[in-house]
């Protein structure tokens, strides 16, 4: 068939028009392609925001695997994980209540040379890492990922793999994932990290576990304009951990504070640091959401192993609800041993008879009961790491009483111990004291 000359013409303005739209569209697609994705991180009007089904989603959220329920009923939007032991459980849970996650890719230590100079296991965690993503990135739970916890980046070419590898997970799941962010977790805000960080790799935030140095945070923050301005959340946030300042007695045991005290630092460090008018600020995640040996059995904990609530609990569902506190907490003034307190360095006599006491502010209703254990300090650092395998208290004093005092014999052995006060009230909610001695054999 033969076509007039006209026609031609017509054909060719009919080809170049579509082919503009074509282009137009594209263009289009990809200055809209962010609104598309499912979890992404906007910048407008020079302010960051986390969006999420395209509405702003600021994170009131936890460190931990559990109590998903306790979390939305306290206000909480998203639970924060290290690694992807039951992830299925876990997003499946957060589903049920209405909550995100922030899911952690375990990623070891730059120094761990033999780990990512080996081309075959780097490759297989990448390949794990891989099969992760594609079976979870439809997860309606899932908020974004983070790539390794407490990671320091180095800048000494020696580490270049290390790079190669991180970089390689950063590729793989902005390629196969791209409706979701990634982060990666800083110890405290480590400057030069963040320069390493900011010039070798291309993640979307930068999260940062901090506790007491959360009080020069918004100074940090000014200090770094001039080389990063980017989005960040606190990934980890809470009282201070026994390896930060915290008090120590002559030999060396951490003075940990009672529950009450915990309580009240969470809130000021929440009402008074927390850079919430931060442009920047995506959110924060409480530190920790659930029950661990850590230095102590309650040093974190909010709750205890049979789920019951601490006063931070109470505290925190006050700030992130803004509904009237209810005190329904038991609070503690004080612990003694002996008429004395924790740093009193107190030392006790082999086999001699001694008395611990309570004091307390309220109970926030009545006494349920009051659970007393001895245990031996916890001396035990793996790299410089607290203990956290569960200890077993000592046949010398493991009870039950509703009596804010307690008489018991000291061990036979010398060393260093720890008594512990755990007060249950009838409403299910618990506070936790203790008070650390020193056995000294008889004369």
């Amino acid at each position: 068939m033969v076509f007039p000359k006209r026609n031609y013409f017509f054909i060719f303005k009919l080809g170049f028009f579509a082919l503009i739209i074509s282009v137009l569209n594209g263009c289009k697609e990809a200055e809209n392609g962010k609104s598309r994705r499912k979890v992404y991180v906007e910048k407008k009007n020079g302010k960051y925001a986390l969006l999420k089904d395209g509405k702003p989603f600021f994170i009131n959220g936890a460190s931990g695997y559990s109590y998903c329920s306790v979390l939305r009923e306290s206000g909480g939007n998203t639970l924060r994980t290290w690694d992807t032991t039951n992830l299925a459980v876990i997003l499946d849970s957060a589903l049920a209540n209405n909550l995100s996650v922030i899911v952690g890719l375990y990623l070891p230590d730059y120094h761990e040379t033999s780990f990512f100079n080996n081309p075959v296991r780097a490759a297989q965690m990448h390949k794990d890492y891989s099969a992760v993503v594609n079976r979870f990135k439809q997860h309606p739970a899932l908020l974004m990922w983070s790539i390794g916890n407490e990671v320091s980046f180095p800048y000494n070419p020696s580490y270049n793999n290390f790079y190669k590898v991180f970089n390689g997970l950063v590729d793989m799941i902005h390629r196969d994932d791209p409706d979701h962010p990634i982060t990666t977790v800083l110890l405290n805000f480590d400057k030069k990290s963040i320069l390493n960080l900011v010039v070798r790799c291309n993640i979307d935030i930068i999260s940062f576990n901090i506790y007491n140095r959360i009080n020069t945070l918004r100074d940090d923050l000014d200090w770094m304009k001039w080389f990063w301005n980017g989005p960040f959340l606190l990934s980890e946030w809470g009282i201070d951990g026994p390896w930060e300042g915290t008090k120590q007695t002559a030999w060396g045991a951490y003075l940990e504070p009672t529950s009450t005290e915990k309580a009240a630092r969470c809130l000021t460090r929440y009402q008074q640091y927390m850079p919430v008018e931060d442009s920047r600020f995506l959110g924060s995640c409480l530190f920790y959401w659930g029950h661990k040996q850590e230095g102590t059995h309650t040093w974190f904990s909010l709750f205890d192993e049979g789920g019951a609530h601490s006063e931070t609990v109470g505290r925190m569902k006050f700030q992130w609800t803004g509904k009237t506190y209810k005190h329904e907490f038991p609070t503690v003034k004080t612990m003694l041993l002996n008429s004395k307190k924790a740093k009193d360095n107190i030392l006790l006599t082999a086999n001699a008879p001694s008395t611990a006491e309570i004091f307390v502010d309220s109970l926030g209703g009545s006494i349920k009961t009051i659970k007393w254990q001895l245990f031996k300090e916890d001396w035990l650092r793996i790299n410089n790491q607290a203990n956290t395998k569960k200890l077993t208290p000592l046949p010398q004093l493991n009870k039950n009483s509703t009596e804010l005092k307690v008489a018991f014999t000291a061990p036979e052995e010398e060393g260093p111990y720890r008594i512990f006060a755990t007060i249950y009230n009838n409403r299910g909610n618990f506070a936790t004291c203790n008070i650390p001695f020193y056995v000294v054999g008889p004369p």
